[in-house]
C-alpha cells in the first residue's frame, strides 16, 4: 500500500528513531517514502511528534563518528520544526511506558516510544519495527509495508 493512502485519514503521527534517520541521511531505500511524510509535515497537513528517545538514538553515531553537521541536522528537524512536537518524558509517560511494556513485551525505548505517542494523541506510528503493529491502541504504520507515493 502506498504511503500515501496509510496516511489519508492521520491527523497527528509519531516520528520513530528509523524514520528520521532515513530522511535526513536520505537513504535510497526508504528516502521516497519519508519524503512524503515530512513533505506533509511542513505543508501543514500533518502534525507530528517526537521524543527524547527519538532525538538520542538518532544522535549516537553522528557522535561517535564525530559528525556535529549531522548531529545538528537531527536536532534541527526534531526540535526546531513547527509542525512535530517535541513530547517529554515525564512520570505520566513512564507510568504508562511500564504499562505498555507489561501488556506488549516491548522494550523500554519502545514502550517509551509508544507512550509518548499516546500521550500526544498520535493517531499513527511511524516506524519500520514490525514487532510494534501488536501495539492495538495505535495505528502502526511500518515503513518496509509501504510503497512510495
Amino acid at each position: 500500500m502506498k504511503i500515501s493512502s496509510r496516511l489519508k485519514n492521520v491527523r497527528r503521527i509519531f516520528l520513530d528513531t528509523a524514520p528520521v534517520i532515513y530522511y535526513v541521511e536520505k537513504n535510497p531505500d526508504y528516502l521516497d517514502r519519508v519524503q512524503v511524510v515530512f513533505e506533509s509535515l511542513d505543508a501543514g497537513n500533518l502534525a507530528g511528534a517526537a521524543s527524547a528517545v527519538t532525538l538520542s538514538e538518532c544522535l549516537v553515531l553522528p557522535y561517535r563518528l564525530n559528525k556535529p553537521e549531522i548531529a545538528q541536522a537531527f536536532i534541527h528537524i526534531l526540535g526546531s520544526s513547527s509542525n512535530i512536537d517535541f513530547v517529554a518524558l515525564d512520570e505520566q509517560v513512564a507510568s504508562r511506558a511500564a504499562d505498555l511494556r507489561a501488556r506488549y513485551n516491548l522494550t523500554l525505548p519502545d514502550a517509551f516510544q509508544v507512550a509518548a505517542a499516546l500521550t500526544a494523541e498520535c493517531d499513527a506510528f511511524l516506524t519500520n519495527d514490525d514487532t510494534l503493529k501488536r501495539v492495538t491502541e495505535l495505528n502502526v504504520i511500518v515503513l518496509d509495508e509501504t510503497e512510495a507515493g
